[in-house]
């Protein structure tokens, strides 16, 4: 017998072809009907097409739940309330997509059956298909006859108003779950969602803001992640022999305290057979593919829907969004992603809202006038939060959210999602001033972005951010971030640009000006004469950069003992700066004003009164608050301090005290040092009492700021103890 050929038979209409290679016995049957005159439960709307009713309504098919809820105990308590209450309540558990909205219900559901002899139902409301049969399903429960049903589904009868007539006239009293109700229009456009005297609805949403949550009788309850006590706890009963509750903890911090995480996390440690991972491995490997890693304890679930799943889950958002005509949604979400898990100000957006940074050539385009409703969209979705920081408005994201949001961005969109990206933090970031006039404010949250970006994107752009960010780490005082983010970008800037580019060098710069003021003298000066020699080569000597690299060199020096040498290497950058950038320019006068600390070491009282020229210079070119003013002053009233001209070291004192307390606050280290300069002129003047107040102050300050190990406190206890030795040997 040959195997079949070819078809050679066309049907249309209600014809049929049927070939086979070998004998067949075939019975049809066709059954005809007029327009209109088709069976009742024959799917013949769009509303019914494909309808299937659930397997269950007393049951949540939602896959295994936790044995044990965690940190849910006074929600947990609300919710019983409104089950053993009166009725005619809907609870709405709205949060971000995997933040456990299901496993409280669950909860609920069924200690409502078994403590409370409710009837528990329990309808998939994710999309309109599950919802109608669902609900359909839960008037079959409640007593609706199957001819009714039948019309209800063909379009015949209103089937919401069949299913809350059986609801209202229930024998016995339930709680109703709407689960996944993420779309409110779902719910909105048929007329699910009602009340009933006879018992509760719970929904659970990642759509916050719907005006549908906010009927009469209805009460919206957030559900968030956990407390990382709790989080810990998590891990520790689904995987107890993987480690300790302080590895379950890192491993809960790096997850953000997801629940779903913690959850997919518990159960592949618990599910391990090839290897067995400990807690602490599994932290190490989390900081490689965290999204990947996490989606594999999806096998131990049971369960590998998107929903389920912390590198998909999100996307069923983004695309309800993209269906509403909201694109734009996913690329603005994409954007964060760029940056970190931290409050994002959202002035760091206005310039694409403003049109000044034009974002059309992204992948769905993000135009000024989308911008707002993108925000608005993943806000209703619960993709982001407002959150307040600093005193300013800002939205942020969760961390597992992000990191699995990039890692879905295709390849080809990654370079101009981190372009835009650095753009905007570039446009964010003050000014970038090697000598500022004032202390820069307002740029510390966007520092753990910019961070985040080297991070994601290495290249030119963030890598110089980064520098920029330790600078003003440096401005405020913050020297052991400073050094750390220096430290940061130079070793990005290495691998990506090599140690001869200037952003690298500049970042070498930055360290070691870091290392000088956290008083590791011996580190700084080899920075600083490494980046010289390499400026000097690639730069030239006259370059600006060069000649700033002559003074950090120099200062380092001179608190090594090695004057003389630092006094040649300032002079150096003090000629250079005057015949590149002139007499009256910030960094000439800031170089002229840093040698008046390092000539009274030599005891060359004559050229330091030469060169205390630059005050009279400074009040002339410069505001009298200016930092650089405020500079001068400080090293003019330190030189008189080490020449022994204690009276006229005083007043300068004075002035710079209170000019730094003004202009940079009272815990900035450059105040404290201000605070220093005053005791031990003081001091020097035999005013015991009062140097030995200002020393303890001193000291209490620097031990809060610096820490009890740091030299200058371990300095000023020495000092201490000396001047009140002196103090009692006077009496």
């Amino acid at each position: 017998m040959s195997g079949p050929g070819p078809i050679d038979g066309r049907a249309s209409g209600q014809g049929r072809v049927f070939q086979t290679g070998g004998d067949q016995y075939i019975q049809e049957h066709h059954h005809h009907y007029e327009p209109g005159a088709a069976p009742l439960l024959a799917p013949v709307s769009t509303a019914t097409r494909g309808m299937i009713a659930p397997d269950s309504v007393r049951v949540p098919l939602v896959g295994r739940a936790p044995g044990i809820l965690r940190d849910r105990a006074a929600l947990m308590e609300r919710l019983r309330a409104a089950v053993t209450g009166p009725g005619g309540d809907v609870h709405v558990l709205h949060g971000l997509g995997g933040c456990g909205k299901t496993a409280v219900a669950h909860a609920l559901f069924t200690e409502a059956v078994r403590d409370q002899g409710r009837i528990g139902l329990w309808v998939n409301a994710s999309e309109r298909i599950s919802l109608r049969a669902g609900m359909l399903a839960v008037a079959g429960d409640r007593g609706a006859t199957t001819g009714e049903l039948a019309a209800a589904a063909s379009g015949q009868r209103a089937a919401a108003d069949l299913v809350w007539h059986y609801l209202d006239h229930s024998a016995q009293r339930w709680l109703l779950v709407l689960d996944n109700a993420d779309d409110p229009t779902v719910l909105e456009e048929g007329g699910w969602l009602r009340t009933s005297p006879l018992g509760t609805v719970l929904v659970t949403t990642r759509h916050a803001t719907s005006p549908l949550w906010r009927g009469t009788g209805s009460a919206r309850h957030p559900v968030g992640v956990l407390p990382e006590a709790d989080a810990a706890q998590v891990l520790c009963d689904l995987a107890p022999d993987a480690g300790t509750v302080e590895s379950a903890q890192k491993v809960a911090r790096r997850l953000g305290c997801l629940p779903l995480a913690l959850t997919l996390a518990g159960s592949h440690l618990s599910h391990q057979l090839l290897e067995s991972w400990s807690m602490d491995e599994y932290d190490r490997k989390l900081s490689e593919d965290s999204t990947a890693l996490v989606d594999q304890g999806a096998a131990g679930t049971g369960s590998g829907q998107s929903r389920h799943l912390v590198g998909r889950t999100w996307q069923l958002s983004l695309d309800a969004l993209a269906g509403q005509g909201l694109p734009e949604a996913t690329t603005l979400l994409r954007l964060l992603s760029c940056w970190a898990a931290d409050p994002v100000p959202l002035s760091l957006l206005m310039p694409v809202a403003r049109g000044a940074v034009d974002l059309g050539h992204l992948a769905p385009p993000l135009p000024a006038d989308r911008v707002e409703p993108a925000l608005r969209g993943l806000l209703d979705h619960s993709l982001i939060g407002m959150v307040e920081a600093d005193g300013r408005r800002c939205v942020q994201a969760h961390g597992v959210l992000l990191d699995s949001v990039a890692a879905g961005v295709p390849e080809e969109r990654r370079g101009g999602l981190a372009e835009a990206a650095g753009r905007l933090l570039e446009a964010a970031l003050p000014p970038d001033e090697a000598v500022p006039a004032d202390t820069p404010t307002g740029w510390e949250l966007f520092a753990p972005h910019v961070s985040r970006l080297l991070q994601a994107a290495p290249g030119e752009l963030p890598a110089g951010l980064a520098v920029r960010a330790a600078r003003l780490m440096h401005h405020a005082g913050n020297f052991p971030g400073a050094l750390k983010q220096a430290r940061y970008a130079a070793g990005s800037a290495e691998l990506c640009l090599g140690k001869e580019h200037s952003v690298y060098l500049a970042a070498r710069d930055a360290e070691g000006w870091a290392l000088h003021y956290l008083a590791r003298f011996s580190d700084a000066e080899a920075v600083h004469r490494q980046t010289l020699a390499a400026r000097r080569r690639v730069l030239g000597p006259d370059h600006p950069e060069t000649l700033r690299s002559h003074l950090g060199l120099g200062l380092s020096l001179n608190l090594l003992g090695r004057h003389e040498e630092a006094v040649q290497s300032v002079r150096r950058a003090i000629d250079g700066q005057r015949r590149v950038l002139g007499a009256g320019a910030l960094e000439t006068l800031f170089s002229r004003a840093l040698i008046l600390e390092i000539l009274p070491e030599l005891g060359r009282s004559r050229e330091f009164d030469e060169a205390a020229q630059v005050t009279e210079d400074c009040d002339h070119f410069l505001q009298p608050d200016h930092l650089t003013t405020v500079l001068t002053y400080h090293c003019y009233g330190e030189g008189l301090r080490i020449l022994g001209r204690y009276a006229e070291a005083e007043p300068v004192a004075r002035r710079v005290l209170a000019d730094r307390t003004s202009r940079q606050g009272r815990e900035h280290p450059l105040t404290l040092a201000a605070l220093s300069l005053t005791a031990r002129v003081a001091h020097g003047l035999g005013k015991l009492d009062e140097a030995v107040a200002a020393l303890q102050e001193l000291i209490e300050r620097r031990e809060r700021v610096l820490g009890p190990e740091h030299p200058f406190v371990v300095e000023g206890r020495e000092w201490l103890a000396e001047w009140q030795a002196e103090g009692q040997s006077q009496r």
